[in-house]
């Protein structure tokens, strides 16, 4: 099995070798995308795709992995799709929170918790992190992406993401009490 760096490069001049890149990466990039996005999943997963094949020229191994920037392309997709949502809102006068487009992608987060007496706390405590922090982290505990992954998914130095995530892990727990920080100390520490 090819390296997926060594497919993206040669995926330049021999157009075919995109394909295994899709096969292996779309139910990742899928459920990062329905997880803040629900009802446009699918059309977003599409979109990357497109715009990963006709950028495919830009990718760097030097910065990074290719899985990091398929999620950078991903979120790129993602926040001009929002952006887009937001505007279409503000056109009609609604408010932009009240379209499940916009919604904030956080309140999913109680569904994936073991303990649900956790959920309500770990919401309000994930909502108060700095977005990049919150970003980082949830590619991290969500995508399973690694430090380094998640630094090119943003487009960060891996140093940085790693400074953001222990501050974002470490803000966490202190917030925390009692069952909650129980429970989180050995998922996040």
């Amino acid at each position: 099995m090819d390296p997926d760096e060594d497919l993206l490069a040669r995926s330049a001049r021999e157009p075919t070798a995109f394909e295994p890149l899709v096969a292996r990466h779309s139910s990742a990039l899928h459920s990062y995308l329905v997880r803040r996005a629900p009802a446009a999943a699918d059309d977003l997963l599409s979109e990357v795709w497109l715009q990963a094949y006709a950028h495919r020229g830009t990718f760097d191994a030097a910065r990074g992995s290719a899985r990091g920037w398929l999620f950078g392309v991903a979120r790129n997709v993602l926040s001009r799709h929002r952006q887009t949502a937001a505007r279409a809102a503000a056109r009609t006068e609604q408010h932009p929170e009240a379209d499940a487009t916009t919604a904030d992608p956080w309140q999913a987060v109680d569904q994936r918790l073991d303990a649900a007496s956790v959920a309500p706390e770990l919401r309000r405590r994930l909502a108060e992190l700095p977005s990049s922090e919150r970003e980082l982290l949830l590619l991290v505990a969500w995508e399973q992406l690694t430090p380094a992954e998640a630094a090119a998914a943003v487009g960060i130095p891996a140093g940085t993401a790693r400074s953001r995530l222990h501050r974002a892990r470490a803000r966490l727990r202190d917030g925390l009490t009692g069952p909650a920080r129980t429970t989180l100390t050995g998922d996040f520490a």
